[in-house]
C-alpha cells in the first residue's frame, strides 16, 4: 500500500514539476493551476475508490485526475492544446475529463461541480448502484450559494457522495480569515445534518484510512459525508512560479508545509530499492507523456464546430464560414 501511495504522489509531483519547467517555453497553451503541495488529498481519497466510482473536481485538478487513474499523456497533450488531449485540446488544464476511469470533469467556474456531483449521486441511488461519488473543491467554493443548496439536498436525499474540501487557506490571494466571519467549514456542513471532520491534508495515510471508512458508509446507505483536508499550495495561484512578491503571504508561512511534504515523508518509509524502481518508472512515464504531447497534431479547424450544442447546427456552421 505504501508503495502504491508513493507512486501516485511522486507521479503527480514530477509531472507538475515538468509542466512548470516547460511552461516558460510557451509550448503549453493553457493556464495551469498546479497541485504541488496538495497531492496527498487526492491520493489518499482516490486510493480507496473502485473503477466505477466517480470524481468531480475544480480547476486545480491535475492531482485528482491522475490519482483516479486519468491518462497522463492525454492530460499533458491537453495542456499543449493537441487533438490527442483528454478533451481534444479544447479544455486545457482547467477542464480535464477521463470518463473511462471515472473522472467526470473539472471546471474553471468555482463551485459548479458540487451540484453536478450531487446529481450524479442521485442517479446512482435511483439505479440502486453501490458506486459512490467524490467531489473535490477548495475553501473558496464553500462561499458559493451552490454549496449550501447542494449540501442540503444531499442530506435530504441521503445521497452517496463524499464532499472533500481541499482547504489551502486562500481563494486566489485572499486568506480564509479575511473572507469568512467564522472560518469553520465543518460546522457549516454539520448545520445541514451531515457528519464532517477536519484532517491534516499532508497525512496521506490517515486520510486514506478515513476515506476508506467514509466510502464504506456511503456504500451502506448512510448518506453524504464531509471531509475537510487542510493543505497548502506551494506555487502561485495560476502559473509555475512563486508569488511571495505579491505580499499576501510569506515564505515563512510556507516553511512548515515544506517540512511536512507528503512525498518526501512517505519516501523515507520505503526501502531504497523499492523507491528507486518507482521513481525510475515514473520518470519514464513523464518523459513519454511530454514526447507524446510534443509529437501530437493540433486540432483541425473543423473541430471548432464539433461537440457543441445549438438548436440548428447547420445554421451555426454556416455562420462560421
Amino acid at each position: 500500500m505504501h508503495a502504491g501511495l508513493y507512486r501516485s504522489l511522486y507521479r503527480i509531483r514530477r509531472v507538475e514539476e515538468e509542466i512548470a519547467r516547460v511552461y516558460a517555453t510557451d509550448k503549453i497553451k493553457s493556464p495551469v493551476h498546479l497541485s504541488i503541495g496538495q497531492e496527498a488529498v487526492s491520493v489518499g481519497v482516490c486510493d480507496v475508490l473502485r473503477p466505477d466510482d466517480v470524481v468531480f473536481g475544480t480547476y486545480r485538478g491535475h492531482a485528482m485526475y491522475l490519482a483516479k487513474g486519468g491518462d497522463m499523456s492525454a492530460m499533458v497533450a491537453e495542456l499543449y492544446g493537441k487533438v490527442t488531449g483528454c478533451t481534444r485540446g479544447k479544455g486545457g488544464s482547467m477542464h480535464l475529463i477521463d470518463t473511462e476511469c471515472g473522472v467526470m470533469g473539472t471546471s474553471a467556474v468555482v463551485g459548479t461541480t458540487i451540484a453536478n456531483a450531487a446529481g450524479y449521486a442521485y442517479a446512482l441511488k435511483v439505479r440502486r448502484s453501490d458506486a459512490v461519488v467524490v467531489c473535490f473543491f477548495g475553501d473558496g467554493a464553500t462561499e458559493e450559494g451552490v454549496f449550501a443548496e447542494t449540501l442540503n439536498f444531499a442530506v435530504l436525499k441521503k445521497l452517496p457522495v463524499l464532499f472533500v474540501c481541499e482547504n489551502n487557506g486562500y481563494a486566489i490571494h485572499t486568506a480564509q480569515s479575511k473572507r469568512q466571519g467564522l472560518p469553520d467549514i465543518c460546522a457549516r456542513a454539520r448545520a445541514y445534518g451531515m457528519p464532517a471532520e477536519r484532517l491534516d491534508g499532508n497525512d496521506v495515510l490517515t486520510l486514506r484510512d478515513k476515506a476508506a471508512d467514509l466510502v464504506a458508509q456511503l456504500r451502506a446507505g448512510a448518506g453524504p459525508q464531509f471531509l475537510e483536508a487542510t493543505t497548502y499550495r506551494w506555487r502561485e495561484h495560476v502559473g509555475p512560479g512563486q508569488d511571495f512578491k505579491l505580499g499576501y503571504r510569506t515564505q515563512a508561512e510556507c516553511e512548515p508545509w515544506y517540512e511536512s511534504d507528503p512525498v518526501s515523508t512517505l519516501a523515507r518509509q520505503l526501502p531504497t530499492d523499492v523507491r528507486t524502481k518507482i521513481e525510475a518508472a515514473v520518470e519514464r512515464e513523464v518523459a513519454a507523456a511530454f514526447e507524446f504531447a510534443e509529437s501530437s497534431p493540433l486540432p483541425h479547424p473543423s473541430e471548432l464546430m464539433t461537440d457543441i450544442f445549438t438548436e440548428d447546427s447547420n445554421e451555426f456552421a454556416a455562420c462560421g464560414r
